[in-house]
């Protein structure tokens, strides 16, 4: 039996598993592929069934949502290694191998990313992972590839294997024994940012994370929910604000919770201007739901295990370089 698993999360994606579930088979030979299923009404399971007796089906009543699906999931799987696959990528042939070999040499990896193509417009990187992510000092996140929203090209600039705060929850392979051993995903987040959260708290325990470059996946992107989505805006708010308050040290949270407070209410202007008065509501929201679970936050920063402080995390302002700098690319921020 294959020591990898390739794990797909599904809810009402039979669209999605008929234009990508064939490629991760195709090209996932000799390893395991597995569809999650939460609680789908559109069919997914027989298709599953019907079209691919070689993928394993693990079935459930009703939403858990992504952290909690695979909590559940990984619980009743034993490989050593299982890659998180949104049902909404396309991979491509030598895939897994890179990866897998990284891993296996490295004790200390607890999780991997292949570089991650925008489907789309394959000649760029894809908003949600690129080559490998970072986080700066306020814990706003960017990538190698892409920063905000301007998106690079392809040209091999960022081909390096190396160490990153994040990798992607698009393509993310896992070691299992450390994704329990740093709690797994973290199931109030519902969705959005859950990687960065647990690829930190990796980091806290001495694990690192990495972009392995030489594996290529594309990233159609809105799998879960659609780019221009309030919703979407919602969450990637609220849980930016879990993600510090969980991790960050208790000494440089009380100075730089409150500049991270004042920053988004100052993107409640921006979002409303460029993007609608729905998704600076959602800011609003985001922050009033935040403000409420903050006794059960706290419970859950006590049990943050902090054995190490030694990551990539980028010191600087990202907000400050990309808005007043004018530093548009990663390889201008952090040259």
């Amino acid at each position: 039996m294959s020591n990898l698993s390739v794990a797909l999360l599904n809810y009402n994606g039979k669209t999605h598993l008929e234009n990508f579930l064939p490629s991760v088979v195709q090209f996932s030979t000799g390893h395991d592929v597995i569809v999650i299923d939460n609680g789908s009404t559109d069919g997914s399971v027989e298709f599953v069934k019907t079209n691919f007796p070689s993928v394993r089906l693990i079935t459930y009543s009703k939403n858990y949502g992504f952290c909690g699906g695979y909590n559940k999931a990984l619980k009743e799987l034993d490989h050593e290694f299982v890659v998180l696959l949104n049902t909404d990528v396309q991979v491509s042939e030598g895939w897994i191998s890179p990866i897998l070999k990284l891993m296996e040499s490295d004790s200390s990896l607890a999780a991997v990313q292949p570089k991650i193509l925008d489907l789309k417009k394959q000649t760029h990187f894809e908003y949600a992972g690129a080559s490998g992510g970072y986080l700066d000092i306020l814990g706003y996140p960017f990538c190698r590839g892409r920063v905000f929203h301007t998106i690079e090209e392809d040209q091999n600039q960022y081909q390096e294997t190396q160490d990153v705060f994040w990798a992607s929850g698009a393509s993310l392979f896992v070691r299992r024994s450390a994704y329990f051993e740093a709690g797994g995903l973290d199931e109030d987040f519902f969705a959005h940012m859950e990687e960065i959260d647990l690829c930190w708290r990796f980091w806290n325990l001495g694990y690192k994370v990495k972009v392995c470059p030489e594996s290529v996946v594309y990233h159609l992107g809105g799998g879960t929910l659609d780019k221009s989505s309030p919703r979407k805006t919602y969450l990637n708010f609220r849980n930016g604000l879990t993600i510090l308050l969980k991790n960050e040290i208790t000494s440089d949270l009380f100075w730089k919770f409150p500049i991270r407070l004042f920053l988004d209410w100052l993107a409640i202007v921006q979002f409303s201007i460029l993007s609608g008065l729905p998704h600076g509501l959602a800011i609003i929201r985001a922050h009033f739901d935040f403000m409420r679970s903050i006794p059960s936050q706290i419970k859950k920063r006590k049990s943050v295990k902090r054995l190490s402080q030694n990551n990539p995390r980028y010191t600087g302002l990202v907000i400050w370089d990309y808005f007043i700098r004018q530093k548009k690319t990663y390889q201008k921020i952090n040259p």
